[in-house]
C-alpha cells in the first residue's frame, strides 16, 4: 500500500537517517549564526568603537592648533603631514586620495555617525583593504581632506580566530552528527532487510543485538519471531511431507487392487483409475508448496524460449493456443519455476477456458510482462485476492477441481523473484492472468 503525501511532505526526508541529519545541520546553523552575532556584537563590535574613538583623539589633537581652512589645499596637507608624520597617519586632499585607493574603500555609516560624535562635525568613514587595513577619515574641521590611518597587524584577508573557530566546530560537529545518526541508522537498516527476507520466506541469521537500548528490544524481539517462524515452518514442511508421502503407500495398493479387476468391472476401474490420479496430482502439488521452490539458480534466460516450450508441449490438445510474442530482453530466473508459472496458468486455461488460449509477451517499463488468456465465464472480482491463498479455489463458475494450491504456488514464485501476477476478466470474457518480473534484479543475482 503507497502512502499518500502532501506536496511540501515530498521535500522533506523520510528515513530516520536523513531526518536526524537534517535536524542535527539546522541546529548546527542556528548555534553558528547565534555565536557569530554575539561575537560580533560582544566582542567585534566594541573592538572597532574602540579603535574609531582612539582615531578621533588622535585627529582632534592634530586640529588643536586650528587649521586655516582657506589657505592653499598643498600648503595645509604638507602642513599636517609635517605634524603627524610620526603618527603614521597621512593626510590627502580629493585627488591625491583619489589615486591612494579611495575609491576602493568601503563607506561604514555606524563608525561615521560614531565619529562625527567625538568630533562635533559631520564626519565620513570608510576602509579599504590593502597590505593592511587603512582607515579614511574625512574630519569636519578639513572637510576638503581625508586622512589615512594604518592599522598594522590586523588583516581581513587573514582567517580570523572566530572564523577558524566556528569552522573546526562546524565541521566537527557536522561529522559527529553524521556518525551518530549513521550508527543509529544502521541498525534499523540491518533490521528492515531481514524482515523483508522474512517476508518473502527466507530466514536469515539471528542479528547481532547493537544500538540503542530500544533497538536493542525491538532486535531481540524480531530475532524470536524470525525463529519461531522459522520452527514453524519446518514443522508445517514436515507435517505436510509426511502425510503426502504416507498417502502414496495406500493408493498404490489400491491402483494395484484396480488392476485385478475382471471385466465386468471396467467401468469401476476406470473411475478408481481417475481418482488415484486426481489424488496423486494434489500429493504432488501438496509437495511443490512445500518445496517453496526455493531449488535452483537465478540465471539469465528468455520468457518467450519458456512460452514457445509450453506451447510445444500442449500442441497435442485440441483446443487453440494463440501466442503473441514482443520483443523481450533476458531476465534472471529459476527456469523451472518460471515454466512452473505458465504450465500452470495455461492448464487452468484449458480447464476452465472453451477452447481458446492466447499467450503473450511483451516488455513495459523496467518488467517483463507475460499473460494467459481464456474465453471461460471468468471468476468473481471479490474473490481475486482470496484464489492466492492455500486451498482455495474459484467459484462454481470455473469449477472446484483440484486442492486449490495451484495459485498459492503461482503467487510464492512470483513473489520470491521480486515480482507481482494479476487476475481480471477479459471484456470479451474470460480470465486474463498477467505476471511482470523485473529486469535483470541485481537481488536476484546475488540470491
Amino acid at each position: 500500500m503507497e502512502l499518500k503525501l502532501k506536496w511540501w511532505q515530498r521535500f522533506l526526508p523520510r528515513s530516520a537517517f536523513s531526518q536526524t541529519v537534517l535536524l542535527i545541520g539546522s541546529l548546527l546553523l542556528i548555534n553558528q549564526l547565534v555565536s557569530y552575532w554575539s561575537v560580533a556584537v560582544y566582542f567585534i563590535k566594541p573592538s572597532y568603537e574602540q579603535i574609531n574613538q582612539l582615531i578621533a583623539r588622535q585627529i582632534n589633537i592634530l586640529f588643536v592648533d586650528g587649521v586655516d581652512v582657506g589657505r592653499e589645499h598643498l600648503t595645509m596637507v604638507d602642513a599636517l603631514n609635517a605634524k603627524v608624520r610620526d603618527d603614521g597617519m597621512t593626510v590627502y586632499n580629493q585627488k591625491q586620495a583619489q589615486e591612494a585607493g579611495l575609491g576602493q574603500a568601503t563607506y561604514y555609516s555606524f563608525l561615521s555617525e560614531q565619529m562625527s560624535v567625538y568630533l562635533g562635525g559631520e564626519a565620513e568613514v570608510r576602509f579599504s583593504q590593502g597590505e593592511n587595513l587603512d582607515v579614511w577619515i574625512k574630519p569636519p574641521q578639513a572637510p576638503t581632506l581625508w586622512i589615512k590611518v594604518p592599522l598594522t597587524g590586523i588583516n581581513e584577508s587573514d582567517l580570523s580566530p572566530l572564523t577558524l573557530y566556528l569552522l573546526v566546530i562546524g565541521a566537527l560537529s557536522v561529522a559527529g552528527g553524521w556518525l551518530f545518526a549513521r550508527r543509529q541508522n544502521r541498525p534499523l537498516k540491518r533490521l528492515q532487510k531481514a524482515a523483508v527476507a522474512v517476508s518473502q520466506g527466507d530466514f536469515p541469521p539471528t542479528l547481532p543485538l547493537s544500538g540503542s537500548t530500544e533497538i536493542v528490544e525491538v532486535t531481540h524481539a524480531f530475532n524470536q519471531m524470525a525463529h519461531s517462524m522459522k520452527q514453524l515452518e519446518q514443522d508445517r514442511a514436515l507435517l505436510m511431507a509426511g502425510i503426502s508421502h504416507d498417502l502414496r503407500t495406500p493408493l498404490t495398493r489400491i491402483r494395484l487392487a484396480s488392476e485385478m479387476m475382471v471385466e465386468e468391472d471396467q467401468y469401476l476401474k476406470e473411475g478408481i483409475v481417475t481418482d488415484i490420479e486426481d489424488m496423486d496430482a494434489i500429493i504432488n502439488q501438496f509437495i511443490t508448496y512445500i518445496r517453496n521452490d526455493r531449488e535452483g539458480v537465478r540465471e539469465p534466460d528468455q520468457i518467450n524460449r519458456l512460452i514457445q516450450e509450453i506451447s510445444q508441449q500442449e500442441s497435442h490438445r485440441e483446443e487453440t493456443i494463440e501466442l503473441s510474442l514482443g520483443n523481450c530482453p533476458d531476465i534472471a530466473m529459476n527456469s523451472v519455476a518460471i515454466k512452473r508459472v505458465l504450465s500452470n496458468l495455461v492448464e487452468n486455461a484449458f480447464r476452465y477456458g472453451n477452447g481458446w488460449i492466447k499467450i503473450s509477451s511483451y516488455r513495459q517499463g523496467k518488467s517483463v510482462c507475460f499473460s494467459v488468456e481464456d474465453n471461460g465465464p471468468g471468476i468473481d472480482e471479490s474473490q481475486v485476492e482470496q484464489l492466492f491463498q492455500p486451498f482455495t479455489q474459484g467459484d462454481t463458475a470455473r469449477g472446484s477441481v483440484g486442492s486449490g494450491l495451484g495459485l498459492a504456488i503461482i503467487k510464492r514464485i512470483i513473489d520470491r523473484h521480486h515480482g507481482k501476477i494479476k487476475l481480471s476478466n477479459r471484456p470479451q470474457g474470460g480470465l486474463k492472468a498477467q505476471v511482470w518480473l523485473p529486469l535483470m534484479d541485481k537481488k536476484l543475482a546475488d540470491n
